[in-house]
């Protein structure tokens, strides 16, 4: 154990990048020869990346990339916002973003294979954490805009025929705030429609009025919703008075399509036993 010193800890992790109890570890089974521990850590460096990748990833960081009639989109996770922070973690999202708008491969699996699978497993031993590509999108149309929130947790890309970057970005910036579920009202999907008919229904039902007034109570109340959903219909964030329909009208511009991505959604984040996986850390530790 005297073999041991804080200097050559110090100097493990800076050549690895792992945690100081890890190099502590890979020292004190080393007996102090700094080359033999960094050859055991590579021998166990994927067996490392696999066990962490059982755990989920639900924080993170989305990214985008416009340039003239293209836009890429990009989510990757990570398990913590801290981690979301990290330089190199920032670093990777970047070279992923950078190769999907290069090769405009959407299909993630197959944008990850090669050397940037090789950079991930390098970064989940670097930080101690999963890290998980999640999901990459484009829109290549006449006008391509984005925007990225300040907190790099929300992304739109817009594609727009006709009009300006300008507008196609701050139309992006509205889909990020109020977030619309599709274009116009007769893109809504119909079983969509048919569950908030049948919500509506049952609420009017309750009020006790006759028939013919709850079906136009349902029938104002759906297209209320249909209106609120409906992107072109929206008031624009930036100027209420008008509508995101009446401000691409009045540029001469159309959207044909959006893409928003929100760090996390959808993904179902399983509860943790704290005390349980700290009791399973020490036992795994000694």
């Amino acid at each position: 154990m005297s073999q041991v010193t804080s200097a050559l800890v110090k100097d493990l992790r800076e050549r690895t990048g792992l945690g100081m109890m890890e190099c502590k570890r890979a020292l004190v089974a080393a007996g102090g020869d700094i080359d033999k521990a960094i050859e055991e850590l590579r021998k166990s460096s994927g067996m490392k990346a696999a066990k962490k990748a059982g755990r989920t990833a639900a924080d993170g960081l989305v990214a985008l990339k416009v340039e003239n009639d293209f836009g890429v989109i990009v989510e990757i996770n990570s398990e913590t916002d801290f981690v979301a922070r990290d330089e190199g973690f920032q670093g990777f999202v970047k070279s992923v973003v950078d190769a999907a708008y290069v090769s405009r491969e959407t299909d993630m699996a197959t944008l990850m294979a090669g050397e940037l699978e090789s950079s991930r497993e390098a970064l989940v031993q670097k930080i101690g954490e999963n890290i998980s590509p999640r999901r990459v999108s484009s829109i290549q149309e006449e006008v391509v805009g984005g925007y990225v929130h300040s907190n790099n947790r929300i992304a739109v890309i817009v594609g727009l025929s006709g009009g300006s970057e300008d507008l196609a970005k701050d139309v992006a910036m509205h889909i990020a705030a109020v977030n619309p579920a599709v274009i116009s009202s007769d893109q809504m999907p119909a079983d969509v429609v048919a569950a908030e008919k049948e919500i509506y229904a049952a609420q009017a039902r309750e009020s006790g009025k006759p028939e013919e007034i709850i079906e136009k109570m349902i029938v104002g109340r759906v297209n209320k919703f249909l209106k609120e959903s409906s992107l072109v219909d929206q008031p624009f964030v930036k100027d209420p008075d008008t509508t995101v329909g009446k401000l691409l009208k009045a540029a001469g511009a159309e959207i044909t399509s959006f893409v928003r991505f929100e760090v996390g959604e959808g993904i179902e984040v399983e509860e943790v036993d704290f005390a349980a996986e700290v009791a399973a850390q020490v036992k795994d530790a000694s």
